[in-house]
Order: structure tokens, then sequence, then C-alpha cells
């Protein structure tokens, strides 16, 4: 586990990967621009998948950051089918600290809700129809590693899976553990998202592509959480492959992908 496949990938890759899908009816990946209009990603942002699987292994918010940094993980993202959106308008409470009521329950807990008396605030939020991804991920960590293969193979999960918000819940299909593998550097056709290297992809009539920077990579900072990088990705919105000049990838169960 611990050893690395350099020749596949310039990134620190290992030598097998855990493939997953995970898809839902809704999913909402908040841009970090501000807008009225709550705008999502199109593309699942690596942090957010970082984040989808430290729930599934039961890892507090701001405890997963290290095991998911560049340099002892990587992972692949491949949008499956057409991704599209709709607004929604939605009627909100404010969740800032001084809109927050204090509650005592049983025991010396005490539960934080918003007044249900204030005035609702009215968002449009963009969010993904029926999104699905299929995602190709390695950790060096191997104890980390083999309980997220054993967690996945068995269907378990410590929190609920959700695309982005909360609401949006999700589904994971587990894929299996598959080898990593050097491309042929003769075949352009990439099937994932391209990483880091949009300007290189080949473009012709019958594949759209777009361009996305999602925040790739985060630290904890006097108690909470900064984006310390972003990743830039080229994909077809359709999720058809992609023709790339010039650029590693990685074979992964007979499918020829990027990893970030």
């Amino acid at each position: 586990m611990g050893e690395t496949n350099a020749d596949a990938d310039d990134q620190p890759v290992g030598e097998t990967c855990l493939s997953f899908t995970v898809r839902g009816e809704w999913g909402h990946f908040r841009r970090v621009e501000g807008n009225i209009v709550k705008q999502t990603y199109r593309l699942m942002p690596r942090t957010t998948i970082a984040g989808l699987l430290a729930g599934v292994l039961g890892i507090g918010r701001d405890n997963y950051y290290d095991l998911f940094a560049e340099e002892v993980s990587a992972i692949a993202i491949e949008p499956r089918g057409t991704l599209r959106t709709m607004n929604i308008p939605q009627n909100t409470l404010s969740t800032a600290k001084a809109n927050i009521d204090m509650h005592p329950s049983r025991g010396h807990a005490r539960i934080g809700l918003p007044d249900p008396t204030d005035l609702r605030q009215q968002h449009n939020y963009e969010m993904l129809v029926e999104p699905e991804y299929r995602i190709d991920c390695w950790l060096d960590d191997e104890e980390t590693y083999a309980n997220l293969r054993r967690r996945l193979r068995n269907g378990e999960s410590y929190y609920t899976p959700s695309l982005g918000l909360s609401e949006c819940l999700a589904s994971i299909t587990y894929h299996g553990e598959h080898n990593i593998e050097s491309a042929d550097a003769t075949d352009p056709v990439v099937d994932s998202a391209v990483v880091e290297a949009v300007d290189s992809v080949v473009l012709d009539q019958e594949t759209p592509v777009r361009t996305e920077q999602s925040p790739g990579f985060m630290r904890t900072d006097d108690g909470g959480r900064v984006t310390t990088d972003f990743v830039a990705y080229g994909f077809s919105p359709r999720g058809d492959p992609l023709t790339v000049r010039d650029t590693d990838a990685c074979v992964v169960g007979g499918r020829k992908v990027m990893f970030s």
C-alpha cells in the first residue's frame, strides 16, 4: 500500500484504489464566490469527496484534512450522465450566532436552534438534478484505506451520505478495489475529468467541454477550516470521454482516469 506508482502519473499514487459511484436525486456544491443566487459547482469538488469519505469513516469535521492531503491521497472524478441544474427558491432562517436560541435538553446538553418566529429570507438555490459521479480513491494511510474498503464493501456509513447539502441524500455503490496501471501514451481518450491540463483538451463540435476551478485541499486554522489550494478541471457536462494531448493518466479497471 505504501509504495507508489510514479510512472503512471506525476502525482503520488499507490498500487491500488477503491472505486465507487455516488448518486442522488439532488445535489448542491456551493461555489465559493458570493452571489444572491446560491450557485453550484457541476463537478463534485475534491474537498467534498474527502468530506463524504470522512463521513463514511466517522471522522470528525476538522480531523480528516491531513488524510486527504496532496502528497498522501489521490482522487479521480468521472461525471456520469448529463449534469443539469434547476433553480429552486427556498425560504431560510439565519444560522448566525445572534439568531440562535439555546434550549436545554435532558441531561447537561443544550441545543441551538434558529428562532422560528424570525422572518424568512428567500434565496434561489441552483440545484443539480440527479447527479452521478464515479470516484476512484487512493489513501497512503494503510489503516484508513483498509477501514474505508471494508465499509464501502459492506455498504456501511457512519454518517448519512449526501451530495453537498445535508438535505441532498446520496447512495453509494461500491465497484471494488482495482490496480492502478500505467496508461498507453498513444491513447488520447480520458474517461474522467481532466486535471490541471484543460489547455490540452482537444475540442470538437460533438463534445461540449466545461472548465471549473474548485477547492482541492484544506487545513485547520484557529478552530476553522481554510482552503489551501484549488484544482482546475476540464470535463464534459454530458459525461462523455475527452481527447487529451500529452497528459499523464492512469488505467483503473479498464478506464483511463486522471488523479488529483
